[in-house]
């Protein structure tokens, strides 16, 4: 598809722009597919089937990732290139091997030219590759393509139980202050304000939905002028593996969106066909990407907890904002959940158990009894 016009013929219920999303993730993941060995083609059928586009992706990535430090890094192989490692090769790769693997992914070096890149992972991102490679490898022994599974011997990694995990999210406090910033301009740099005066509307409505909502950054990005009916107080959007879902429209949302609509957003008239219908636009009349997105509330948040923009907290910690925000003010974590479209209420359980801490902090300091017996 590279420098031709991409049409789309399309019977479903999605929106064009999300059809062609999704065909973007496909020709990506074919194109990773053909710098792959030959041998893990059933392999490749199982992701198609079975898991979603950008996991499928991530995979295939992970698996590219693999076979070039076989080649790199070790004398596993003796091809050139990740597309003409051996089946053979393989099948003599031990648990051992891959445990080295993974240890080589906590911290590793990539040098050019002029520069020498250091890369450091966390566990959940060396689970992620462990997985991808078990995944592979359970495939292969699965269709008698390798003579033993060799997954058992991977070593484990730990990772935080659920209750462990620090949620980060910010408070009512803090979201009065970044709303306060998009609204006035106030704690923003003169470079930064400059911007500010061009898409302050656009900027503001996609702050309030982040924050009622609690939507993923894709869900966001993905929105149009026609997922909205005005007249009936809903839009609709697109959650994972194709689901539909319709949102009610609050005063607030509804305000945020007529005012940038009617008095910033690009005139039609100035738009390409692809970009006509997009909800949120950049300065040059396309559709936002993720990244300028996800630049735009590190820009905002980092405001609310004076910090540098690049401490600024992520697109999903606003959704983890909305959980604990909505959970704070007495809603059930059922409706949440729901709201928030978590396929396990444990998921939301973990926002609920957040803001019980914070109720019990604020307990704490009001010791009538000890302060009326001076006590301290």
């Amino acid at each position: 598809m590279a420098g031709k016009e991409v049409r789309v013929h399309n019977k479903s219920a999605k929106p064009d722009n999300i059809v062609k999303k999704e065909a973007r993730i496909f020709q990506d993941c074919e194109s990773l597919e053909k710098q792959l060995p030959r041998f893990m083609n059933g392999f490749f059928r199982y992701l198609k089937g079975n898991v979603l586009p950008m996991t499928r992706y991530a995979y295939l990535h992970d698996i590219k990732f693999f076979c070039n430090y076989l080649i790199n890094e070790t004398d596993l192989t003796q091809a050139s290139d990740t597309s003409k490692i051996t089946l053979e090769e393989f099948s003599k790769i031990k648990a051992v091997d891959v445990n080295i693997y993974i240890d080589y992914c906590r911290q590793y070096k990539v040098e050019t030219d002029d520069s020498v890149y250091i890369y450091e992972n966390n566990n959940s991102t060396l689970a992620r590759k462990k997985s991808s490679v078990s995944v592979l490898f359970k495939h292969l022994y699965r269709d008698e393509l390798i003579p033993k599974n060799i997954t058992d011997g991977f070593d484990p990694i730990r990772l935080p139980k659920a209750g462990e995990r620090e949620i980060k999210a910010l408070q009512d406090d803090e979201v009065m202050i970044m709303l306060d910033a998009v609204t006035n301009g106030t704690g923003l740099t003169k470079h930064q304000h400059s911007y500010w005066e061009r898409t302050k509307k656009r900027d503001k409505a996609i702050l309030i939905i982040f924050l009622t909502y609690g939507l993923r950054l894709s869900e966001l990005q993905q929105l149009n002028i026609s997922s909205f009916n005005f007249n009936r107080g809903e839009f609709k959007i697109f959650r994972k593996r194709g689901k539909e879902s319709i949102m009610p429209l609050n005063d607030s949302v509804k305000a945020v969106l007529e005012d940038y609509l009617s008095n910033e957003r690009a005139d039609e008239s100035t738009l390409s066909d692809e970009n006509k219908d997009a909800l949120f636009l950049s300065l040059q009349g396309t559709r936002m990407t993720e990244r300028q997105i996800r630049e735009l509330v590190k820009k905002y948040t980092s405001i609310a907890l004076n910090t540098t923009q690049h401490e600024g907290y992520s697109p999903h910690k606003l959704r983890a904002t909305a959980a604990t925000s909505l959970i704070g003010r007495g809603n059930s974590i059922f409706d949440v959940a729901a709201l928030l479209d978590h396929e396990q209420v444990t998921t939301t359980q973990l926002y609920a158990k957040h803001k019980q801490n914070v109720k019990h902090d604020l307990v704490s300091d009001m010791e009538w009894e000890k302060e009326r017996l001076g006590e301290k």
